[in-house]
C-alpha cells in the first residue's frame, strides 16, 4: 500500500525506516532519502509508527517478563 504519493513511500518502506529505528516521521524520511512535500502522508505514518512502538514495547515487556520468570 502506497503510504506517501509524493515520495512513492508504501508501508513496507516505513516498516524498514521503523525497523531500523525511526520513531518520527522526519526520520522515515530520511532514512528514504526523501522529504515531506505535501504532508498528507503523516497521519498514515503516525499510525504506522504508533502500531509498531506499541508492538515494540509489547515484546520487550514479555521478553523482561519471561526472564523474570525464568530467574524465579
Amino acid at each position: 500500500m502506497i503510504v506517501c504519493s509524493c515520495n512513492a513511500l508504501s508501508h513496507r518502506d516505513v516498516e524498514a525506516a521503523i525497523q531500523s529505528g525511526a520513531s518520527r516521521p522526519a526520520e522515515i524520511y530520511t532514512a528514504r532519502k526523501c522529504r515531506a512535500q505535501c504532508g498528507n502522508c503523516v497521519p498514515g505514518m503516525m499510525c504506522l509508527l504508533k502500531e509498531a512502538l506499541q508492538n515494540r514495547a509489547m515484546i520487550q515487556k514479555n521478553a523482561s517478563t519471561s526472564f523474570v520468570e525464568q530467574r524465579a
